[in-house]
């Protein structure tokens, strides 16, 4: 069992690596205790953490190392000290805004057990990534020590020298403050072939390409299937356009960094066999493979009015749901609610509309 040093790294003005687990269990919270995370946040945003279901997390969490953190509904101390109770540091209020909010955090807090007074307030995750202003000096390191922008597959980092690098990057934001794009979604890409223990296009093939016939999807192009492979091409300062890559460029051997954010090869048939899929609560030709809660988190805007005006360069007016944009408000002629997908930066464009059944797909 790793000695929990949650405190002592707070205290010593270190990093202390944490989690949010949405549908919490212990075995998810178990491993994720073993994968070297401080601290584990068990959030209560869909009514998942019950008080029994928090006393089972949390034993699991300590078994492992980590500090069990528990988002209850509500700063009343009867909602929080049960949490407090069971062995939980600390408690992250949903909302402390007025000095009324932080008495009432904090009178909850008093009648926990000594050792276990922790408040945390805080949202969505997100401390990493691309906001507005690209002078800032953290966003900057981004780029030149992360080689964040369009897809290099063959000059990134590996997936561990990539982690020890971006360890060294400031946070832009505090988890929860912001909306950010992009370098979540590779950190998210990592944590996944860790969790797992298959590398992301493996991951990805077993559990994606290969059940809906994706033939054609995958980090690298078969030397027998370069042929049928595009070059890219990019826009110049003049106006014109300017060779990015030819089909024996990068993509035709594997990349030592699979990104979570970008840099998938496809076609758009196999596109589609994942956009029916969603458009279908998330089952295919009598298989399911995501629950219909599932692609209802996909496919729903996660993001307070503040968070959209913020990221207003990317978003252009629009939500975000879980590695897309959700259409929020007829800002252009095409915007339609509940509309999900995006538009890449290196020119093509997905969408599906649930509302009318269609997907879309374009370069």
């Amino acid at each position: 069992m790793r000695e929990n040093t949650l405190k002592q790294r707070l205290y010593a003005g270190k990093a202390a690596f944490g989690v949010m687990c949405t549908f919490p269990s212990p075995a998810v919270v178990e491993m994720l205790g073993y994968l070297g995370f401080d601290w584990v946040l068990l959030d209560n945003e869909h009514g998942s953490v019950t008080v029994d279901t928090a006393e089972a997390c949390i034993a699991a969490a300590e078994l492992t190392g980590m500090a069990p953190i528990v988002r209850p509904v509500g700063n009343k101390p009867e909602i929080i000290a049960p949490f407090l109770d069971r062995g939980a540091w600390g408690v992250q209020v949903p909302h402390v805004n007025t000095a009324d909010e932080a008495r009432a955090a904090v009178d909850a807090v008093k009648y926990a057990p000594e050792g276990h007074r922790g408040i945390f307030s805080g949202g969505r995750p997100a401390g990493y990534g691309y906001p507005a202003d690209f002078s800032l000096p953290a966003v900057r390191l981004l780029f030149s020590e992360l080689l964040q922008g369009p897809p290099q597959p063959q000059h990134v980092a590996a997936p561990d020298d990539w982690m020890a690098a971006l360890a060294r990057i400031p946070l832009l934001h505090q988890p929860g403050e912001a909306w950010l794009y992009n370098t979540c979604s590779d950190i998210q890409g990592v944590l996944l072939s860790r969790a797992i223990g298959q590398p992301l296009p493996e991951l990805l093939a077993e559990r994606v390409f290969e059940p809906l016939g994706m033939v054609d999807s995958g980090f690298v192009v078969p030397a027998d299937k370069l042929d049928r492979f595009t070059t890219y091409y990019r826009a110049d300062p003049a106006g014109g356009l300017e060779l990015a890559d030819a089909p024996d460029g990068q993509w035709s051997r594997p990349p030592r960094f699979p990104s979570g954010s970008g840099g998938l090869v496809s076609t758009v048939d196999d596109w589609l066999a994942f956009a029916r899929l969603l458009l279908a609560g998330g089952e295919l030709g009598g298989r399911r493979l995501l629950s219909k809660e599932s692609v209802r988190l996909i496919t729903t805007d996660h993001l307070t009015a503040l968070q959209r005006r913020a990221g207003g360069l990317f978003l252009e007016g629009q939500g975000w749901g879980f590695g897309g944009s959700v259409d929020v408000a007829p800002v252009e002629p095409w915007n339609v609610p509940g509309r999900y997908g995006w538009v890449g930066g290196t020119g093509t464009a997905a969408h599906i509309t649930p509302s009318t059944g269609a997907p879309l797909a374009a370069r």
